[in-house]
C-alpha cells in the first residue's frame, strides 16, 4: 500500500487519540481498554485461472488457522448510553495451511493486520455492551519457503497490503474492570501472491474470537 494512502487512513485516528489524552471525558468510566482474544481466521476457497488440462482440483483451499487479536482502545467521548473509542486491533495468524492439486503454491502463509479504527459502543458502562468498529491500515503476508508438496518456493517471500477492517462484538462485564469479549472482524486485504492467478486482487479474512478485556 502506498505510504501516502496509509497515512490518510492512520493519521486522523492518531490525531483523535492524541487529543483524547489531553481531555477527561468521563471520570466515572476508565478511559483505556486492553483486550486479547483467540479464535480462527476463515478465508474462502479461490479458483485458479487457466489450470492445466484435467486438473481435478483447480482451487486453493485455506485452513482455518488458530489466530489472535490484541486490541488497545481509548475513550474519546461518551454521551448517555453511547461511547466512542479509538482502537488499534492487531490480528495475527501463523502457518495457515494451503492445498491444491498442482505443486505451485506455498505450503502455508502467515499474516499480520494492524488497523487503527473507531468503535461505537452501546450501553456504555453497563454489564453488557455491544459494539461495532470500522477502520483501515496495514497488512503483511508471509509465504512459506516450501511448496505445498515439497521443493523450494520460487515465488516472493511475502506481500504488503492495505487493509479495511469492519467488526462487531459483545463485551460482558461481571466485574467493574474485567470482562469477557466475543468478536468478529473482517480484515479485507489485498490477495497474497501465491504463484498462480486466481483472478482476485483482494480477499476477505474473517476472524472470530473470544477472550478477556481489561479497562483502566
Amino acid at each position: 500500500m502506498p505510504a501516502k494512502g496509509l497515512a490518510v487512513l492512520v493519521v486522523p485516528v492518531l490525531v483523535l487519540v492524541a487529543s483524547a489524552w489531553a481531555q477527561d471525558f468521563n471520570r466515572g468510566t476508565p478511559a483505556n481498554e486492553l483486550s486479547v482474544t483467540a479464535g480462527r481466521t476463515f478465508v474462502s476457497t479461490q479458483t485458479i485461472q487457466n489450470p492445466i488440462p484435467d486438473n481435478p482440483n483447480p482451487h486453493i483451499h485455506f485452513g482455518n488457522q488458530v489466530s489472535f487479536d490484541l486490541n488497545y482502545a481509548r475513550l474519546l467521548k461518551s454521551q448517555r448510553i453511547f461511547a466512542l473509542y479509538a482502537e488499534l486491533p492487531v490480528a495475527i495468524f501463523y502457518h495457515m495451511d494451503l492445498n491444491t492439486y498442482e505443486n505451485k503454491i506455498p505450503k502455508d502463509i502467515s499474516a499480520l493486520f494492524m488497523t487503527p479504527s473507531l468503535r461505537m459502543t452501546l450501553f456504555s458502562g453497563q454489564g453488557v455492551t455491544p459494539w461495532v468498529s470500522a477502520g483501515g491500515g496495514y497488512g503483511r503476508f508471509w509465504n512459506s519457503s516450501n511448496l505445498v508438496f515439497g521443493g523450494t518456493n520460487p515465488g516472493p517471500g511475502g506481500t504488503n497490503t492495505g487493509v479495511v477492517q469492519f467488526g462487531a462484538g459483545l463485551d460482558v462485564w461481571p466485574w467493574h474492570n474485567w470482562g469477557g469479549r466475543i468478536e468478529a472482524r473482517d480484515f479485507y486485504s489485498g490477495a497474497p501472491d501465491l504463484n498462480v492467478d486466481t483472478g482476485r486482487s483482494r480477499q476477505h479474512n474473517y476472524y472470530v474470537g473470544i477472550g478477556v478485556i481489561h479497562r483502566f
